[in-house]
């Protein structure tokens, strides 16, 4: 059961009460936006609650046990706060949302009653259905390693150790052109071989699509082709910043990024078909590594 102030206890327990709903949304590149059910703005805690514009709550469900509790919030597209192009970037993917209980006549009667993240979001008919995520559906996200020959680390990252930084690794280009929707044509890729960047990122440093990151999949020439269509959000002029790619092989690992010694998956256990080889006299058993 969950334990309330004295006051706000009071006030809930009285029958006559002035509640309403506030949510706090945090998104990743540090934005912060607050909404109320409320139909006047409110302020706590340093931030602004707009009525109206923002976020209507649905019933929440509760679940037993580990099972992930989910909730559903609407918000009208045409917000100033909440605009379309910003959720089909993606940059409200993984925000983080507190929901609080408020007296609107007290503010400082007020709870914490929830915090989620944002999961799914799927826009009909002008309008934003977000799934709300409890903290347990953490529980379900794969946790530990897998003894594999492809490397589990991400490109950069403390495991890896690969400093993306130094000029064989990253460049910054310009967009000269659209190939298709999900291909741009670039400059200053002249000095790098095709296929370099295959299996990167893309970080945008400017225009609509500023800060977005996305995953490279091809790249010949001044060509980058993405995971995703990117023509709706870029002009001719933006710039990038593109990283390159790893495939995970030991191989690569060793020759492109002399990161060999610090290679995070297993290249010499053995597959599944070494279970079907059978003893001969010419095999070397002399302890060496079978795969190199």
């Amino acid at each position: 059961m969950r334990d309330f102030s004295e006051g706000f206890a009071a006030h809930i327990a009285s029958g006559a009460t002035t509640l309403c709903w506030c949510w706090k949304l945090e998104r990743a590149d540090g934005a912060v936006l607050g909404f109320t059910d409320h139909d006047v703005p409110l302020a706590f805690g340093g931030v602004n609650y707009a009525p109206a514009d923002g976020l209507d709550g649905s019933e929440t469900v509760q679940r037993l046990g580990a099972q992930t509790q989910t909730s559903e919030v609407l918000g009208v597209l045409s917000s100033a706060a909440i605009a379309e192009d910003e959720i089909a970037l993606g940059r409200y993917d993984g925000a983080r949302i507190e929901s609080w209980r408020v007296n609107w006549r007290v503010i400082g009667q007020r709870e914490l009653i929830r915090v989620d993240t944002i999961g799914e979001i799927v826009r009909e008919d002008g309008v934003f259905r977000a799934e709300l995520r409890s903290a347990q559906h953490q529980l379900n996200a794969p946790r530990g390693r897998l003894y594999q020959h492809m490397c589990d680390a991400h490109l950069g990252d403390g495991r890896c150790g690969v400093d993306l930084d130094g000029a064989a690794y990253r460049a910054d280009v310009t967009v000269t052109g659209m190939a298709d929707a999900r291909t741009v044509v670039v400059s200053e890729l002249g000095g790098f071989a095709d296929g370099w960047f295959v299996d990167g990122t893309a970080q945008w440093i400017s225009g609509k699509r500023d800060g977005v990151r996305e995953a490279i999949l091809a790249q010949a020439g001044n060509r980058l082709g993405f995971a995703r269509a990117v023509s709706d959000w870029v002009e001719i002029g933006d710039t990038l910043r593109v990283f390159a790619g790893c495939d995970k092989q030991f191989a690569t690992c060793r020759t492109k990024f002399g990161n060999g010694a610090n290679f995070q998956g297993f290249p010499h256990i053995p597959g599944n078909d070494f279970v079907l080889r059978y003893p001969s006299a010419t095999d070397r058993l002399d302890g060496e590594a079978l795969v190199r």
